[in-house]
């Protein structure tokens, strides 16, 4: 769908109809070297160009808000999951110039990058040009978001990181376990095997990474393997089979 038509349908409010947002915070950003910002805020924003253009049919829409935040927006739920993941393995993947020191104190950045909440919900406004997300979902993303950044200011330790809500209570417990379990297992991913992910979730085969990555297709397998890549594929398919 062109983007000017998406603005032009997504303008007026849309009743009965389910959209999906992404509210997401990088962990740690704060204690990140400088460099380390600049060079993670512009992966970002270029990943979030790609994504655009990949789901332009869906009308997708990300930005990055307050340097350590983003949002996203997409016209159907199917792919809010799969794209979620991508960003997060994206960040996880990425090549950080961290001392022995730095290292220690970002811990909890190096084993889960960001915190997301993906909701499912209806907007009722969404203009990109105008920089616009309006309804339900973003409410929804947004509130979970800023709730565990708040809470999380008091403790040390990082459980979860990524959480689902949905307009409809039964849908969400639907889907709670699935997000827990995919959760542990990125959790426990190393940079490389997040890369892999990364690169299988946006559909290339294992033949086309170990090209990009200049790896041989066999290490790109073991890596997919002990990443536990069965597991999240059959996540993401269940999901897009799935949700509504």
């Amino acid at each position: 769908m062109p983007i000017n038509r998406f603005i032009d349908i997504f303008t007026d409010k849309i009743p009965d109809m389910n959209n999906a947002t992404i509210s997401a915070d990088v962990i740690s950003f704060t204690l990140l070297p400088e460099a380390e910002k600049r060079k993670l805020e512009n992966g970002i924003k270029e990943l979030l160009g790609e994504l655009s253009v990949k789901y332009s049919q869906e009308g997708f829409y990300g930005r990055m808000v307050q340097g350590d935040s983003i949002e996203c927006a997409l016209q159907s739920p199917k792919y809010i999951f799969r794209i979620a993941l991508i960003i997060k393995t994206f960040i996880k993947s990425a090549h950080y110039n961290f001392s022995k020191e730095e290292k220690s104190r970002l811990k909890y950045f190096l084993d889960h990058g960001i915190r997301l909440a993906i909701a499912v919900a209806p907007l009722q406004t969404l203009n990109p040009e105008a920089g616009i997300i309006d309804g339900e979902a973003i409410y929804m993303s947004g509130r979970t978001i800023k709730n565990l950044s708040t809470s999380f200011k008091q403790k040390i330790v990082i459980k979860s990181t990524m959480f689902f809500r949905h307009s409809d209570a039964a849908i969400q417990e639907q889907f709670d376990t699935v997000f827990a379990l995919t959760d542990t297992i990125l959790s426990r991913c190393s940079a490389r095997q997040s890369e892999v992910i990364c690169y299988k979730l946006l559909n290339l085969n294992e033949k086309e990474i170990s090209e990009k990555l200049g790896k041989k297709q066999s290490t790109i397998s073991q890596h997919s393997t002990a990443a536990g890549w069965i597991s999240i594929e059959k996540a993401v398919t269940y999901f897009e089979n799935t949700i509504l």
